[in-house]
């Protein structure tokens, strides 16, 4: 899954990675983003089909469902496309969500240990993301989870579907709908270009947020 991200690459480092045009949005390095608060995406604009980065509510939720509906954060590869919940945002309004890493948790001797997972290189990750406008007005999304690949696997048996760089326009395309030409266009990051490593349980609350959050777990620290 994904349950917690960090973004603290500037603005100029996101649109050189992206390599597309891009309206510039507001951007604060957060090191502990949590569901349910707001997470910066790009996305394109019904009508004027710019691409801008925005931010959305993390969690998602159609504007037809009620109130007892469920507010996922994520949403399956395997279901997004023909999910009656994901399949119209899917089709429509898919998005990218930015991330220098994210976090996953190891179970290691009865505790769970947090790591930090992350590209080798220190370039942004793109998360693939699918957004709507929910009920209560916000926009929100999901981000969309795989099987895990690589060394992720070792941590958490689902990671985020990270896209390689020639995927990232045709994901932001809207004139793609169909579920098999998408399959065949977007591709994942390679997974050998991922590294991680084990940091402080201080994560596991959403008020700390640092850079000391990334850094490399010293021996015998909490």
């Amino acid at each position: 899954m994904c349950g917690r991200l960090a973004l603290y690459s500037d603005f100029p480092s996101l649109a050189c990675s992206l390599k597309l045009p891009l309206i510039k949005g507001e951007l604060t390095p957060r090191y502990n983003v949590a569901p349910g608060t707001w997470i910066s995406a790009v996305r394109r604009h019904d009508g004027s089909g710019q691409l801008s980065l925005d931010t959305l509510w993390w969690s998602y939720r159609p504007p037809w469902a009620d109130d007892k509906a469920p507010q996922p954060i994520n949403a399956t590869v395997e279901k997004v496309a023909t999910s009656p919940y994901f399949r119209g945002a899917f089709a429509h309004h898919r998005c990218l969500v930015p991330a220098d890493g994210w976090y996953e948790w190891l179970a290691v001797g009865g505790r769970k240990q947090p790591h930090y997972l992350t590209r080798r290189d220190g370039e942004p990750l793109w998360f693939a993301g699918i957004w709507t406008e929910r009920p209560d007005g916000k926009p929100g999304c999901a981000i969309l989870t795989e099987p895990a690949r690589g060394v992720a696997k070792a941590i958490h048996p689902r990671m985020p579907l990270i896209l390689d760089q020639q995927s990232l326009e045709p994901w932001l395309d809207p004139e793609l709908t169909d579920r098999e030409t998408i399959r065949h266009l977007v591709h994942h990051l390679p997974h050998h270009e991922l590294t991680h490593w084990p940091v402080s349980t201080r994560v596991n609350k959403p008020e700390e947020d640092d850079p000391a959050l990334i850094e490399p777990l010293e021996p015998s620290a909490p």
